[in-house]
């Protein structure tokens, strides 16, 4: 099979390509630049899911980045298990053809327990005494503590958060180097999250987020050169593009307020008691699914959603089923943002009363997902010098809460997640193997087919 590696460049659209890219946009003169379809909800795992499988997440099960488990009567977002998907992988296929074949999978997600040759993807140590220190999970085991004697610690705090940096993709990149090096394996997928950060924190409108752009240039020049000089067929893709946002939609507010939402009190704290209320919503970027556990109250939820400013359109099966997301973990109705707005996740009327994890950087324990946590409270007078102390006492082994994330969500200023059409504000496909391209427009599972081409040499049909 012929060495292919794919770069994920989050965020990147055709639009982007040309001056701020200039190294970039030079290498794609020389190539295929496909439009992608995005797949829906247009969101980090739906979409690589889409790309892995060739199947819609009807048939996978990825509705989003993360969802109700009905079971557990539990939110739960970012998990890692490769279980969760439910179907067959492109590595699958590819070994089929090939036994020979080997595959790296480099950060993209669902990245543990799955059957690929060599991973590296985040897990962070969380120990008894409330730390959180950066580490990552690899297979083989041994990769893990090769890389970080070699490269660092991985910058996790660099990834997500308000430190959000280069850096990490940086290192994800001298990562993907050291695999090639040790094992180089037939198929590499790596990921480059950069762009995405300050494309949600400024709006990809934003004459501020230029840099960030140049910076992801750099880091993807450097290994398009390195792969290529291996032989490699280089694929640089995106999962979405980003629109300007302004209106930020609290539904699960509007449900409390009418009674339809349980909520447990901790300590002065809310907490979501999902499993007691009657409807609640798991938002993620600009698409809800609404949970309805009371059958009663379906009509009743449904045109509260309708009704609720900044909301485009609401799903019913026979439309979840239209944009092919009619699965199980798919909440009862879909709610789809207007083009500027996009869904919180905050439940409690009183900020004063919000759970302790609202204001810190918690991608797990939050039941919904929270672009906010980008952002340091700006009503801190001196940041650094508080985040500086809280630091102090947690090196000198003292419980301390890192709360210092605001949450006035009108500080978003671009989101995603909405149906499209691909277009120059989408997600693109860019080869050198201009053959293997059938259109300049394609759909996010034909990624799929179209990697494997790669691999195997095949003229598009």
């Amino acid at each position: 099979m012929q060495k292919t590696v794919v770069i994920n460049v989050v965020g990147l659209t055709p639009k982007l390509l040309g001056p701020l890219a200039p190294q970039l946009s030079g290498w794609a003169k020389g190539a295929s630049v496909a439009r992608i379809r995005p797949a829906f909800p247009a969101v980090t795992c739906t979409a690589q899911a889409n790309y892995l499988t060739g199947r819609y997440p009807e048939a996978h099960g990825i509705v989003g980045n993360g969802w109700y488990f009905r079971d557990e009567c539990d939110v739960r977002f970012w998990k890692q298990s490769n279980k969760l998907v439910q179907a067959p992988k492109l590595w699958d296929a590819a070994r089929a053809a090939d036994p020979s074949f080997t595959c790296a999978n480099l950060f993209w997600w669902f990245n543990m327990y799955s059957n690929v040759d060599y991973a590296v993807t985040p897990r962070p140590m969380y120990l008894a005494d409330g730390r959180k220190l950066p580490d990552v999970y690899t297979t083989p085991a041994g990769l893990r503590d090769e890389l970080q004697a070699n490269l660092g610690t991985f910058p996790l705090f660099d990834f997500w958060g308000p430190k959000t940096s280069i850096k990490s993709s940086e290192w994800i990149a001298a990562a993907a180097k050291h695999v090639e090096e040790r094992f180089a394996p037939t198929l590499t997928l790596i990921y480059v999250p950069h762009l995405d950060y300050n494309l949600q924190r400024l709006g990809p409108g934003s004459p501020a987020a230029a840099p960030d752009v140049g910076e992801v240039d750099e880091v993807c020049v450097d290994l398009i050169r390195y792969y290529e000089a291996r032989d490699a067929h280089v694929i640089v893709l995106s999962e979405y593009g980003l629109s300007d946002v302004s209106s930020p939609v609290h539904l699960n507010r509007a449900l409390r307020e009418h009674g339809l939402i349980a909520i447990r009190n901790e300590r002065g704290h809310e907490l979501l008691d999902a499993g007691a209320s009657a409807a609640f919503v798991v938002a993620d970027h600009q698409v809800a699914h609404v949970y309805v556990n009371d059958p009663t109250q379906r009509n009743k939820v449904r045109a509260l959603i309708e009704n609720t400013t900044g909301v485009a359109e609401v799903l019913d099966a026979d439309r979840k089923a239209a944009h092919r997301i009619d699965h199980p973990r798919c909440g009862d109705l879909v709610a789809i943002a207007n083009p500027n707005a996009w869904f919180t996740y905050y439940y409690w009327l009183d900020d004063q009363r919000a759970p302790d994890f609202a204001r810190s950087v918690d991608i797990h324990r939050k039941p919904g997902y929270d672009p906010v946590e980008l952002f340091v409270d700006p009503t801190i007078r001196v940041p650094m010098l508080t985040i500086g102390w809280k630091l102090a006492k947690k090196q000198l082994g003292f419980r301390m809460l890192m709360d210092v994330i605001p949450l006035d969500a009108t500080l978003v200023k671009g989101s995603h997640g909405r149906p499209a059409d691909g277009g120059d504000d989408g997600p693109v496909f860019i080869t050198q193997q201009q053959h293997l391209v059938p259109s300049a427009t394609i759909d996010s599972v034909d990624v799929y087919t179209l990697i494997l081409n790669h691999l195997q040499g095949s003229t598009a049909e």
